[in-house]
């Protein structure tokens, strides 16, 4: 996925105009505290029209109140610029999304098979359960499941990554996208989906959701703003009727003017996060976008900063989905070479990715696996589980342990305590052992082994330290299960697990009040994903644990949860410092306005002025430019995040305050001495 720099001049400018179009009185009300800020606006600018014909009625000059007015105004369209541009990043997303949508035409089988003939036909026009052929060269019409064949898919456009992938039948890797496209041999797919309802339209859908539902957080971050708001306008109410008592009791100074009142409102709201809060919200969707993971909202992107438990499907998650040939275990008497020409033999009608294995280590060795005339061979069925050939009157079998035990019985012989004993130390390592069997002998073991996925056991050391639980859950026996959760680094399993047992070992933890993410991407995993808080379904996977998710990694890397928990922690940690500094910042604006709308009826409130202040207006502008131009300061940060590091939670108190408390209170004192110096420098004030 292409990434946006933080500032691109189109979006900049298109975000300046929906500035304005935000300016609707009916899009400023979903935001209470930016509201005030906007009737404050536009009350300012009726009081500035009052006062250029009536300018004692107001206490202040007409040019000051214009620039009150002026940058009441630029406070609400820079809060709408920061919102727009959010918005207008993850819609230029959903842009490059839609542009990878190709008017396709697809080769449309009249049977289920690759003999059975096709007719050509608009990719828009096909349905779901229509079987389609695609070919070296040819773009995949829609999402859909492998039936037959197995090819290299080009998935670039969706993923970003250039190396190209297998897809083929059966397994966890059957599921192809549409757009993306065929580089070599074919494919027989059945569509899963309508036009219209792709998993590409649906992302570009997720993306252009900038006007998401609000976060839980969000909305108690809300409501904590506009009590504050309704706090400091109660107050701000009481000061008028306040200063005409005092102005009639001490017989000096003049009532306090509304634009004052309005500048000093407006200062005290929190502005700060009540401009940006919008934007760090759609600024999370977008910075997993960025990530190549797709979320259908900001809820579940904030929720994810919480999780605490991380349940991991073995095969295709943390392992590579296909167990692999690794060594061949020959019995007493028997060369290792001698194994592995008949483990080759006995492959070579098998078709599944294990058998496949088998041949590749074998040559990789040296082995000769060239085939006489008049061999008949024996494919791997589900019935017989093993696979084999018949060649010069000997049968040579591969399969199961048991299955060829079986098999070499019925013919009077007898499965050696070595080879027993090899395929057990076999399956404690956690791999999975097949006898290859010459006629009535048993020639020994060739062992399968899962790959764990490089650099899975640092990650998930990191998830540990970030105070997560991992724990994987397989379909294989506890043996198996055991060695793979030692060797990937995991803190628990959950072995021989059904999607029953699956749904109980996450209701199990939420019921102990702990938040739970799940990575997946079979069809089985699919209910257990939907009862998780934090549901990522691998890119690869199927479309069951797609739509069962609330988000999808398109690099369909388990560990990627590393990186969505962390966007999660700095959504919220973002909110919390703008928060904090926010706040903060109203320290120095009740020394720079207070002082300046009651000195002259209180002299003593002179004292004060710890920033020495040229003069009441000035003070008053001053504060009111600063409040406006720290959220232009800050739009950067909104959009970015604050950046998550795994240390202790005290720890990170500690130095948010520094940075956000502590700054926000020495920011606003420098920052509206600096522009009441230069109002002074101007003639402004």
């Amino acid at each position: 996925m292409s990434s946006l720099s933080l500032l691109d001049g189109a979006l900049v400018r298109q975000a300046m105009w929906q500035a304005l179009v935000k300016l609707d009185p009916r899009v400023q009300l979903r935001n209470p505290v930016m509201f005030v800020v906007y009737a404050g606006s536009v009350l300012t600018t009726l009081l500035w029209l009052h006062a250029l014909g009536f300018s004692g009625d107001t206490g202040m000059r007409p040019a000051f109140v214009l620039a009150i007015s002026v940058w009441l105004w630029f406070t609400v369209l820079f809060a709408n610029f920061a919102e727009a541009l959010a918005e207008g990043r993850s819609k230029a997303q959903a842009a490059s999304l839609r542009g990878l949508r190709k008017d396709t035409w697809a080769k449309k089988l009249n049977g289920t098979d690759r003999g059975s003939g096709f007719v050509p036909q608009r990719a828009q026009d096909l349905r779901k359960g229509d079987v389609v052929l695609v070919e070296t060269g040819d773009v995949i019409p829609l999402d859909g499941e492998v039936i037959e064949g197995a090819a290299s898919v080009d998935e670039s456009a969706i993923t970003g990554e250039s190396a190209p992938v297998v897809r083929e039948s059966g397994g966890d890797f059957s599921s192809v996208t549409g757009g993306t496209s065929v580089l070599s041999d074919w494919l027989v797919v059945r569509i899963s989906v309508n036009a219209g309802e792709s998993f590409l339209d649906r992302m570009i859908g997720m993306v252009e959701a900038a006007r998401r539902q609000r976060t839980p957080n969000e909305i108690a971050l809300g409501i904590l703003l506009v009590a504050l708001t309704l706090v400091f306008l109660v107050v701000t109410a009481t000061l008028l009727p306040f200063s005409i008592f005092a102005v009639s009791a001490v017989g000096a100074g003049t009532v306090v003017s509304l634009t004052a009142l309005v500048a000093l409102l407006v200062c005290l709201v929190p502005t700060t996060i009540g401009g940006l809060l919008s934007a760090v919200g759609v600024a999370g969707m977008s910075r997993m976008m960025q990530a190549n993971v797709v979320a259908t909202s900001g809820r579940a992107v904030e929720a994810a900063g919480d999780v605490d438990v991380l349940l991991l499907d073995k095969t295709g998650t943390i392992t590579h989905g296909n167990r692999q040939a690794s060594a061949f275990h020959p019995a007493p008497g028997i060369t290792a070479q001698r194994l592995a020409r008949a483990a080759v033999l006995a492959s070579l009608a098998d078709e599944t990715p294990e058998g496949r294995s088998i041949v590749e280590l074998a040559r990789r060795q040296g082995v000769d696996d060239a085939v006489a005339e008049g061999a008949k061979f024996i494919p791997f069925t589900a019935a017989t589980r093993m696979s084999g050939i018949d060649l010069d009157g000997q049968a040579v079998r591969k399969g199961a342990v048991d299955a060829v035990r079986r098999h070499v019985e019925a013919l009077h012989g007898t499965m050696p305590a070595e080879v027993l004993h090899a395929a057990d130390e076999a399956a404690r390592r956690g791999s999975t052992p097949l006898a290859v069997a010459e006629g009535a002998r048993v020639l020994g073991v060739v062992e399968l082994k899962d790959i764990v996925k490089s650099g899975i056991r640092e990650r998930f050391s990191e998830l540990r330290r970030m105070g997560i639980k991992t724990v994987m859950i397989t379909g294989d026996n506890k043996l198996t299960a055991a060695a793979i959760a030692a060797e990937a680094g995991v803190d628990d399993f959950l072995a021989e697990a059904t999607p029953e047992d699956k749904l109980k070992l996450i209701r199990g933890f939420q019921s102990e009040g702990r938040l739970v993410a799940m990575t997946g991407d079979g069809t089985n995993d699919a209910p257990a994903l939907a009862q998780a808080d934090v549901a990522v379904a691998m890119g690869s996977g199927t479309q069951a644990a797609k739509e069962a998710c609330n988000m999808v990694d398109l690099d369909s890397n388990p560990t990627k949860l590393l990186e969505i928990v962390e966007t999660g922690k700095a959504l919220l940690m973002t909110r919390g410092s703008l928060t904090t500094f926010s706040i903060a910042n109203d320290v120095a604006k009740y020394f720079a306005i207070i002082p300046a709308i009651f000195v002259a009826t209180y002299p003593q409130l002179g004292a004060l002025n710890v920033m020495r202040l040229a003069s009441p207006s000035s003070a008053i502008l001053s504060a009111v430019i600063f409040n406006a131009l720290v959220i232009v300061f800050l739009i950067p940060l909104a959009l970015k995040g604050v950046r998550y590091r795994a240390v202790g939670a005290a720890a990170l108190l500690r130095r948010n305050l520094a940075i956000y408390g502590l700054g926000g209170l020495v920011v606003p004192f420098v920052g509206i001495k600096a522009i009441d110096l230069l109002l002074v420098a101007f003639g402004l004030a």
